[in-house]
């Protein structure tokens, strides 16, 4: 659980000698991001990778933490590497598999029990390996990860899209996939495309309802899920130092929403206050005295437009509270505006859960203002009408809420305390519904609305806002009551109005917790055995993935073609899924079930070209797999948007899919496929996706030259006899087609490490 001093000034002594060689080698000044990544260049690449003309980078990050559905798969991969001890400091938070039914005791004691073989697996294989182990309920990874962890100018990676949240304390953290993962703890250099740079200037201060959930919620608006692919968000500005390092760290979050690397502020007061705050004064004080090299040159934000790519400004003092939804989170609604969109889009007014927390606004700040929100409800003798949960991020939050009373109002008011867990936000939820197949409304202060992704339903019309507007309107149960205007009706037939939410950054007393739920991994881990059972139906021993054969890739079946948005959740779901993420044969029976068939417009039905039935996904490409038979998967846009799960990479590649052809890839999902040794590929001409008819027999050409910048070619053989062909693109390096020849990065990580 202690963080390493030591490791931090040696991380802080680079900057000195880093930001100087880099100012002179660009003849420029430089912003926070650049300062932070080029502190960050593995040594091969120091020298070479300053400015902003290079493609990918090495890099050295300090930290790997990963959040249990996903270390499962990293750590199973770890296993194969061949290495007694990882690399840099690494920890396992166990916080997706808990799921919220009854309330957080009943709940947390339920999954200690059904999930008791993978815990032990973490356990056990963090005790030899060296590994933080931070057991369930301690907390979700990215509230604890900024509460231990985080710390300003460290470069971290997660195996989690909102791994991104510690940019709230200056820290540049990116979500990757567990082979990203498993290359950092085995201490090989950590691969990146030198990112571009979009600066949010902030002006002003927040006030009232507003709050730094709308900060993000608004640059949703502006930038769309897929906006900020490929760069890395900078906020500054002096609306930027006003604000709480929580809630920097809730912008941070969800920047994931908008597709971007990471999001980062510089370090200032409230940073120092918090890091003091949790017990990191020392850290603090470092911090201090480099505090020059941990933010961007006054020079760039004097004059943004020469520095960054795109730049952004907000006025705090302007800015409205927002909703976003619904299906996506970047459908951006100021309140004033909510109410006439919800009825002029027929959306289901009546409000049946509201559900605040997660990792992305469960801080001691975000409950005090809920819960002067609750209080007004029960001091105006207003009866709460919807459903109303809250899910603390940590247990250091968690306790400490509950010696200071908010919790109890919380339940004075009809709220349900969850376990300190993903829950709801990732759908381990057990709904509350009379039907569960009709149209609903359903609000969150969570960071994702997809469809389906809280409880399964298409039909939910899932919103989001701050913890705050999401207390209020569950107190109405209306989406178009506005809580700055509007009245309500209490049990005395009297018109109240809610007062402004009143919240405090940091606990009067401090924080305070009897046991954060951490476990230190054995000294010797040499003589600790990790068990896997052979017959386990959650936990399954790798075996690598076969090598390219050397040759073009031919005669490839259609297995789906998606059409419109095929998120991660529709690749490979969560909720009642996550009990396999440790075993991939199981878990690939969800494979692409979510995404919907361009010729039918359903859901888990394709076209099974060897007997001419249709048929769930899985099941039909397990049959083209038993005969020996490669296919292909077609996308849309952004195809793998949403979170860093690598299953939805590695179940296509364990099924026998040869090749991903999509319009546009989420950054993270391509990664993944690439680690994986799948061939991702886009159309140059994004028409072409029009060409692709159901029953084709598809080639892919030019791999026996594939070579970074060079196109392949598809070949589409029609069932009438004509032939199509067309150019696509790739982004793979020289590196990256080594992985694709060698059958995935691990199997090149594994002959490094026996020579």
């Amino acid at each position: 659980m202690a963080f390493d001093l030591d490791m931090i000034k040696k991380v802080y002594d680079r900057y000195s000698t880093r930001v100087d060689a880099a100012r002179k080698a660009t003849g420029k000044h430089l912003t926070l991001t650049e300062k932070i990544l080029y502190a960050h260049l593995s040594e091969g690449d120091a020298q070479t990778a300053f400015g902003r003309g290079v493609d990918y980078v090495d890099f050295a990050p300090d930290r790997v933490a990963m959040q249990d559905a996903t270390a499962q798969m990293a750590l199973l991969q770890f296993m194969q590497a061949g290495r007694p001890q990882v690399a840099v400091p690494s920890t396992v938070h166990c916080d997706h598999l808990i799921q919220a039914k009854i309330g957080a005791t009943e709940d947390l004691s339920t999954a200690k029990d059904v999930n008791k073989e993978v815990y032990d697996f973490l356990a056990s294989v963090s005790d030899k390996y060296g590994l933080g182990f931070w057991k369930p309920g301690a907390g979700i990874i990215h509230q604890v990860v900024l509460e231990n962890y985080a710390f300003p100018g460290g470069m971290m990676i997660g195996t989690d899209s909102h791994t991104p949240n510690a940019g709230g304390l200056g820290m540049i953290a990116i979500g990757v996939g567990g082979a990203d993962a498993c290359d950092v703890m085995a201490g090989l250099p950590w691969e990146l495309k030198f990112p571009k740079l979009i600066g949010v200037k902030l002006t002003g201060k927040l006030s009232g309802w507003t709050s730094a959930k709308d900060v993000i919620l608004r640059v949703a608006g502006i930038l769309t899920v897929k906006g900020g692919t490929g760069a890395i968000v900078e906020y500054f500005g002096e609306g930027a130092r006003s604000l709480s390092a929580t809630g920097k760290g809730t912008i941070c979050n969800m920047g994931a929403e908008i597709g971007a690397t990471t999001s980062v502020f510089g370090y200032d007061e409230k940073i120092a206050t918090y890091l003091s705050g949790t017990k990191r004064a020392d850290i603090a004080e470092l911090a201090n005295a480099v505090k020059e090299h941990l933010t961007g040159d006054d020079e760039v934000y004097a004059n943004p437009e020469l520095y960054f790519d795109q730049v952004i400004e907000i006025n705090l003092d302007e800015l409205e509270p927002h909703v976003n939804g619904p299906f996506t989170p970047d459908l951006a609604w100021p309140i004033s505006k909510f109410a006439t969109a919800v009825k002029e889009n027929n959306w289901p007014a009546e409000l049946e859960v509201g559900l605040i927390g997660s990792c992305t606004n469960s801080s001691y700040e975000d409950i005090t203002r809920s819960a002067s929100i609750a209080k007004q409800a029960i001091d105006k003798h207003l009866k709460t009408k919807a459903e109303f949960t809250i899910t603390p991020g940590s247990e250091l939050v968690r306790y400490t809420v509950e010696r200071d009373g908010y919790l109890g109002t919380f339940e004075s008011m009809g709220g349900v305390v969850l376990a300190n867990a993903c829950g709801p936000c990732i759908g381990q939820w057990a709904r509350h519904t009379s039907d569960p197949t009709r149209k609903n409304s359903i609000i969150t202060s969570f960071n994702r609305n997809f469809a389906k992704r809280q409880d399964g339903n298409p039909n939910t019309h899932a919103f989001v806002a701050s913890p705050e507007i999401v207390t209020a309107f569950a107190i109405a149960g209306s989406l178009t009551f506005n809580p700055l205007t509007d009245t309500l009706t209490n049990e005395l037939g009297e018109q109240v109005k809610l007062d402004e939410p009143m919240g405090i950054e940091m606990p009067i007393k401090g924080y305070a917790v009897e046991d954060a739920g951490y476990q230190a991994p054995a000294e010797d881990g040499s003589t600790v055995e990790v068990k896997v059972d052979p017959k386990s139906a959650r936990l399954q021993l790798l075996d690598p993935f076969a090598a390219w054969e050397g040759v073009d890739i031919k005669g490839l079946k259609l297995l789906i073609k998606a059409k419109g948005k095929c998120t991660t959740d529709h690749i490979s779901m969560a909720g009642p899924w996550l009990k396999f993420r440790g075993h991939l044969d199981n878990i690939s029976n969800n494979m692409l079930i979510g995404a919907i068939n361009y010729f039918n417009n359903t859901a888990d039905s394709v076209k099974n070209e060897l007997t001419g039935e249709y048929g769930p996904v899985p099941a039909t490409q397990r049959d083209y797999k038993a005969h020996g038979i490669g296919s292909i998967v077609v996308g849309d846009e952004n195809y793998g948007e949403g979170s860093s799960r690598e299953h939805a990479a590695m179940e296509p590649r364990h099924l026998g899919v040869r090749a991903i052809l999509v319009k546009s890839f989420a950054r993270i999902h391509e990664t993944n496929l690439k680690k994986q040794g799948m061939l991702g590929i886009t159309f140059a001409d994004s028409n072409d996706y029009d060409k692709i008819q159901e029953d084709d027999s598809i080639d892919i050409t030019g791999l026996t030259e594939f070579a970074p910048g060079k196109q392949l070619t598809v070949v589409l053989n029609h069932k009438d006899g004509t032939v199509e062909s067309f150019p696509v693109n790739h982004t793979y390096n020289a590196q990256q087609i080594e992985w694709f020849k060698a059958g995935g990065a691990l199997n090149i990580i594994r002959k490094q490490m026996v020579s």
